[in-house]
C-alpha cells in the first residue's frame, strides 16, 4: 500500500543521499552491501551518478558460472517473499526456490533475535539444516544463496550437502575484481 511505498520512497532517498557522498568524496563506485534494500536496487541504479555494484546480480553471475539452473534462497522474511532475488537470477535462467511458510517464519526470527547479535546456537543450526534438507528433497535445488550477511555465522560450506552462495563473499571479490580492473 501508499505507506509502504513510502517507505520505499524514503529508502531510495537515503540511498541516494550516500552514494551522493560518496560520488563527492571521489569515489569510483558504491555498494549496496545489505540483501534487504535490494528491492529498490534498480531505482537507485538509474539516479546513481556512480555505478552501483548489486550483490544480487552477483550471485547471480556466479550461480551461472557454477552451472546452476535451480537455487534454494533464504534470508529475512522480506528477502525471501520479495521478488529481486527471483527476477534477477531468472534473467540468467536460473529459479529460486524459498523454503514453506513455517520455514521462512523460524529463518526470520532467528536472523532478526539471535543473528543480529551473534548469538549462534546449535539448535538453530540443526533446525536451518533440516529445513535446507527437506528444500533439497522437494526442489531438488543445486545450491543455497545464504540471502544476509549474518547468515554465514551460523552456515559454513562442510554443513551442507549442497554448495552455499555466501553473498558476502561473492560481493566482496566482485568489489575487488571491479577495483582492480578501473585502475
Amino acid at each position: 500500500g501508499y505507506m509502504a511505498q513510502k517507505g520505499l520512497d524514503a529508502l531510495i532517498e537515503m540511498l541516494l543521499t550516500a552514494v551522493g557522498s560518496l560520488y563527492r568524496a571521489k569515489a569510483d563506485l558504491a555498494v549496496i552491501a545489505s540483501n534487504t534494500p535490494h528491492v529498490v536496487f534498480d531505482r537507485v541504479k538509474e539516479r546513481s551518478p556512480i555505478p552501483l555494484l548489486s550483490i544480487v546480480e552477483e550471485a547471480g553471475k556466479k550461480a551461472v558460472s557454477q552451472g546452476y539452473t535451480k537455487v534454494g534462497l533464504i534470508g529475512t522474511g522480506f528477502t525471501m517473499k520479495e521478488s529481486f532475488y527471483k527476477d534477477t537470477f531468472g534473467r540468467y535462467g536460473i529459479e529460486v526456490c524459498v523454503p514453506p511458510e513455517e520455514g521462512q517464519a523460524y529463518i526470520h526470527d532467528k536472523i532478526y533475535n539471535e543473528l543480529e547479535f551473534g548469538i549462534v546456537k546449535d539448535t538453530t543450526k540443526t533446525e536451518f539444516l533440516r529445513i535446507i534438507d527437506e528444500m533439497i528433497k522437494r526442489d531438488h535445488i543445486q545450491a543455497l544463496i545464504l540471502g544476509c550477511t549474518e547468515l554465514p555465522l551460523i552456515l559454513k560450506p562442510e554443513d551442507t550437502a549442497i554448495p552455499l552462495l555466501n553473498t558476502v563473499q561473492i560481493h566482496v571479490e566482485s568489489i575487488l575484481k571491479e577495483m582492480t580492473t578501473r585502475k
